[in-house]
């Protein structure tokens, strides 16, 4: 699975999203949770935008098959889009707990889809102990209140309807075949998710009259946009298209790690031991899924850079 290309972007990926709750939390206090998306990738678009200009020809941007469009579309409206909007939706109900217990569904539902949808995408037994075990991880990791989880009212069906856009997104996104890069769907999506969420936004009635943003809004809004909008699904879109979709999202098992240990580093909360043994149970899911094994020393030097391996450093 993990060449030193996939596991960057694995790695890439899982930090820059771990960020997301903690900075959809801090931006929900002040923005309407559909505004705060559709401005989130109106950034994002920005971005992509310049990216695109600098690093892609036209001919390397135009949509060419019917693949092409299914794959945006996938990108857009599925995985980034719906998924968002459902997210920060269902975020102002629960806690950031609770959204990554059930958001974390979304690696036992992709193959589910993929075992519909793509001829290659069943899921071996090895495969789904893997998964059992990273729930089982991200649980004592987040440590709900089995309350909150249980009674969270529209918070879990919008949490779990993002986790269910999420990964049937990524499945179609490997069904699509598209001949254009994934860094060009990415450039195609994200304005389109940003069309998509503000339609939501005027739909449901959002008032932005009278808004104010303090430094820590904005500062949220700035992480969503330009981290975890536009860089984070760079990386993410390559990775689908560099192993699968069932793999890839593996990565949504260590968001709730990432989020652990930057509340540590950050802002001096404190990590549990429960926590630590969710990150260890969070690992062996990872590696039965993965196929990897500890003991690898060839996969993990092709995952480590030359210099790193070679000087004794590792």
């Amino acid at each position: 699975m993990f060449s030193r290309r996939t596991a960057l972007l694995f790695a890439v990926s899982a930090v820059l999203f771990g960020g997301t709750f903690i900075a959809a939390k801090a931006g929900l206090a002040y923005f309407p949770p559909l505004f705060f998306v559709a401005v989130r990738f109106d950034i994002g678009a920005v971005v992509l935008a310049v990216f695109a200009a600098t690093t892609l020809s036209k001919a390397e941007l135009r949509p060419r098959t019917a693949g092409d469009a299914l794959g945006i579309f996938a990108t857009g409206v599925l995985v980034v889009g719906l998924t968002n909007a459902l997210l920060f939706l269902g975020q102002q109900h629960v806690t950031s707990g609770v959204a990554a217990v059930v958001f974390s569904l979304n690696p036992i539902l992709t193959p589910v889809f993929a075992a519909v949808l793509l001829s290659d995408g069943r899921l071996s037994v090895r495969g789904a102990v893997g998964m059992g075990l990273g729930l089982l991880g991200v649980v004592l990791v987040a440590n709900p209140d089995p309350s909150a989880l249980l009674g969270g009212g529209l918070g879990v069906p919008l949490l779990f309807g993002a986790a269910v856009t999420s990964a049937l997104g990524a499945v179609v996104i490997r069904r699509a075949d598209a001949t254009l890069s994934s860094t060009a769907r990415t450039v195609w999506g994200v304005p389109l998710a940003a069309l998509l969420s503000h339609a939501l936004s005027l739909g449901a009635g959002e008032s932005v009259a009278g808004l104010s943003a303090p430094p820590v809004a904005l500062a949220a809004l700035l992480y969503v946009g330009v981290f975890s909008g536009a860089i984070a699904y760079l990386a993410y879109f390559a990775l689908i298209d560099e192993t699968d979709a069932t793999r890839a999202n593996l990565l949504f098992y260590f968001v709730p790690v990432v989020s652990a240990v930057g509340g540590w580093a950050l802002l001096g909360e404190t990590v549990s031991t429960l926590s630590l043994i969710g990150f260890g149970v969070i690992f062996a899911g990872f590696l039965l899924v993965s196929g990897l094994s500890p003991t690898t020393p060839g996969v993990l030097r092709r995952a480590i850079p030359d210099r790193f391996a070679d000087d004794g450093s590792v």
